[in-house]
């Protein structure tokens, strides 16, 4: 019999049982964390098979989601509100989540442990890492505003994603005015680009950002509407565009 980690044992014992919800593996899977989730996800290597990597996914973005919430000094009730819309956590599955969400705010690492953790498990999957980032835009947007603290927190994790100052903008575009309604920031091109340029650079968009491509790069299903949302926007964006060159 093959010798494993207890961490990675406990891991793949939860990702057999495939008939569980996403919320009811993680509770089962947290068992084995003890007191550091940057512990538990250094222990996971990509690629791995999508139910473990889903796993990896959520506590990672959950892990940070609560390290954000106290960016701006205080954590409160709209941002949790915001937190559990966001993951779509159903009742009876709150308190695994809550356990994941507190041994974040105790765990000595630091957020960029997690964020650096989620790069290299989603290196060459761009997209994904941008759902991370959307998500957390969420959850900081639930109180009205968007601290300079966390919109810091937001540009180092992206900037730890490997994402530019121009992907970042063009990311924080679709949450933050005065661009938010820019369809070409949004879209992610020069004003100047000619129709061709626009047309391959939508349609490669597309293809990037439909929800089933997220879904097999390990995002949980109960997390899809963030990769759904932005998707609208982009077609909302293209849609304006084309209005308005008469394409």
């Amino acid at each position: 019999m093959r010798h494993m980690p207890p961490l990675a044992l406990a891991a793949e014992s939860t990702m057999l049982r495939r008939d569980m919800s996403i919320w009811s593996r993680i509770s089962l899977t947290i068992t084995a964390i003890g007191d550091s989730i940057s512990a538990f996800l250094a222990k996971i290597t990509a690629p791995r098979p999508s139910p473990e990597m889903s796993i990896a996914f959520t506590i990672g973005v959950i892990a940070l989601g609560a390290k954000m919430a106290k960016a701006d000094g205080v954590v409160t009730g709209a941002e949790i509100a915001a937190f559990k819309q966001v993951f779509r956590v159903p009742d009876r599955e709150l308190s695994g989540v809550a356990r994941v969400f507190n041994l974040a705010k105790q765990d000595v690492a630091g957020y960029d442990a997690y964020a650096r953790q989620l790069a290299r498990l989603f290196a060459n999957r761009p997209q994904v890492l941008e759902d991370v980032i959307d998500s957390l835009f969420h959850i900081a947007k639930a109180d009205g505003a968007v601290h300079e603290r966390e919109l810091a927190f937001l540009a180092s994790v992206a900037e730890i994603f490997g994402f530019s100052e121009r992907d970042f903008a063009r990311i924080k575009a679709r949450h933050l005015p005065p661009a938010k309604d820019d369809p070409y920031v949004i879209l992610g091109i020069e004003a100047f680009a000619s129709d061709d340029e626009l047309r391959k650079h939508y349609r490669k968009l597309v293809r990037d950002n439909h929800p089933d491509k997220h879904i097999a790069a390990g995002v949980p299903a109960e997390m899809i509407e963030v990769a759904t949302e932005r998707l609208a926007r982009i077609n909302a964006a293209y849609e304006s565009v084309a209005r308005e060159r008469g394409l």
